[in-house]
């Protein structure tokens, strides 16, 4: 779980533990990390997988640098800066977790069940809280729809599906993406039948407008970022 750092100087030192392995962030970079978990998740058609660990040391590091700001020295000009900062990272979080309750209530049923079929020690793309919240709304879905509707019409009516009665993501849109990490052989679909498919390789910093599934395990993996 990660560790926040209660210093608000963008200098100082942030730990996150994965198992044995330790991995330090400075406070700039937990803040990028939530910026780039943001974009991808504004921009993708699908919910992806939950960040959960990186809400919760932002907060953290939000509720310790204004800590740090109530004890300053007021008039200071250091004050006024930190807390634009503060405002706009609230921001950058609010959005984030905003958009991602969005997709849950769009795609509800098509979330539940690839939480339901994920494999054994697959990462879940939904926070605990995002869980039951996509729960309870499914339920009260179903409650509204079977007090409303259902149960006025004949007995092999009174069921819905609403895996099918639900829109799934359009994973086939398109994306504009920003390479990070070179990738090559990258299978690219044709866009009409008499063509056939084809590999790319993609340079660090290029940037691309490319089907969504065809980049979706690169996003996820961190190689890509969608902008």
């Amino acid at each position: 779980m990660a560790e926040a750092d209660a210093d608000p100087d963008p200098d100082a030192d942030r730990g996150s533990e994965a198992g044995s392995e330790e991995v330090l962030l400075t406070p700039a970079q937990l803040i990028r990390s939530l910026e780039q978990a943001w974009m991808n998740e504004k921009f993708s058609p699908e919910l992806l997988e939950s960040k959960s660990e990186i809400v919760e040391c932002v907060i953290e590091q939000l509720e310790h640098m204004e800590d740090n700001l109530k004890r300053a020295k007021k008039g200071d000009l250091k004050v006024s800066i930190h807390r634009m900062e503060v405002e706009r990272i609230r921001y950058v979080l609010s959005s984030y977790l905003r958009c991602r309750l969005q997709k849950i209530e769009k795609y509800f049923p098509h979330v539940l069940e690839k939480e339901k079929t994920r494999a054994e020690g697959e990462p879940s793309i939904l926070s605990p809280e995002e869980f039951a919240f996509a729960k309870e709304y499914m339920a009260n879905t179903e409650t509204h729809l079977s007090n409303m509707a259902l149960k006025h019409m004949p007995p092999n009516l009174q069921k819905v599906d609403l895996l099918k009665a639900v829109p799934r993501p359009n994973l086939d849109s398109f994306v504009f993406l920003r390479v990070k990490e070179r990738q090559e052989n990258i299978l690219v679909e044709p866009e009409a039948d008499e063509q056939r498919e084809y590999t790319i390789d993609l340079e660090e910093d290029s940037q691309h407008l490319m089907r969504y599934k065809t980049i979706a395990p690169l996003v996820a993996s961190g190689a890509v970022q969608l902008i």
